[in-house]
């Protein structure tokens, strides 16, 4: 027969931690494929209203492109660093408060998992039981809800990061060099919204929300900031500053 392990969990199906790491993942990958298009759209599409000239765009979305994507990737490796030593700096406390106090750290065990609702004999059975099996893990869980395999790489999430940035740019920067300079604007409107009202309703799939109103909400943003940049790349260019 085969154990309550095994019965327990199939191959091929995802659990939770791997399950909402992965969905975590995807998220972040949408989000900055999102500020990608956003951000490169805004800056190619002002220029083109300023000016006709393919190298003057070319190197203004190029500039954006490489610029945002280091940006990005800085940024998050910044913020997941500070997260992971925080998780380290935890972990290290609690595997030292279990090599010194084990019998107290036993006992807040079993209190967590009373106050969850289990009986006073079951939580103790419980504690006991996941102790011998692997105290560490147990109190990362129960007390700080971490997984200490679970830790994520700053270089993988910059990395990841830049990637998606630079994946999100490279379509406004097709739409407005490709086509023809009367159809550059147009063209590129068209793509982007129609791309923001895609990445907005993953987005929204991925964290269980309305799709409909995500994908709006993105595509009126994103309107509004290619306009804002358009119009004042047109007045710079009708006054002659360009």
């Amino acid at each position: 027969m085969a154990s309550t392990e095994k019965a327990a969990r199939h191959d091929n199906e995802p659990h939770e931690n791997d399950l909402a790491r992965r969905l975590n993942w995807l998220r972040a990958g949408v989000l900055g494929a999102n500020d990608g298009i956003v951000s490169v759209a805004a800056i190619v599409v002002g220029v083109a209203g300023a000016t006709t000239n393919t190298g003057a765009i070319l190197a203004a979305g190029a500039a954006g492109a490489l610029g945002g994507a280091v940006s990005m990737a800085l940024g998050e490796y910044v913020s997941v660093s500070s997260q992971s030593d925080s998780q380290r700096a935890l972990i290290e406390k609690e595997r030292r408060e279990l090599e010194e106090q084990p019998e107290e750290e036993l006992s807040e065990l079993a209190a967590i998992y009373e106050a969850k609702g289990l009986s006073s004999g079951t939580a103790w059975t419980v504690a006991k039981e996941l102790t011998a099996h692997n105290a560490l893990a147990a109190h990362l869980s129960a007390e700080l809800n971490i997984d200490e395999d679970g830790i994520v790489s700053p270089w993988h999430a910059a990395f990841a990061s830049a990637v998606a940035f630079t994946l999100g740019a490279l379509l406004p920067l097709v739409s407005i060099l490709l086509p023809p300079p009367a159809l550059r604007v147009p063209l590129t409107f068209a793509s982007v919204l129609l791309a923001l009202a895609l990445t907005g309703a993953v987005g929204a799939w991925i964290g269980g929300s309305s799709r409909t109103r995500a994908a709006v909400r993105v595509v009126l943003g994103g309107a509004l900031a290619l306009a804002a940049t358009f119009s004042l790349g047109s007045l710079l260019g009708s006054t002659g500053v360009i």
